[in-house]
């Protein structure tokens, strides 16, 4: 897998999913699960639609 976030991304990607996760848990909601998606990609630095988009926020391109 190629990294194609950049380190805004990911940091972004992990403050919504705190905050999604928070919601989730104040609600008592099972929605709060969906937390898991961005933080997964932010952890990894790869996403999957961005390939399909053939996008890419990182400036240096490296396998991991």
């Amino acid at each position: 897998m190629k990294i194609n976030m950049g380190k805004t991304d990911r940091i972004l990607r992990m403050v919504l999913s705190i905050v999604i996760a928070g919601v989730g848990y104040y609600y008592k909601s099972w929605w709060g699960l969906v937390a898991i998606i961005p933080l997964i990609t932010s952890f990894t630095g790869f996403c999957p639609l961005y390939r399909l988009l053939g996008t890419n926020t990182c400036s240096t391109v490296t396998d991991k």
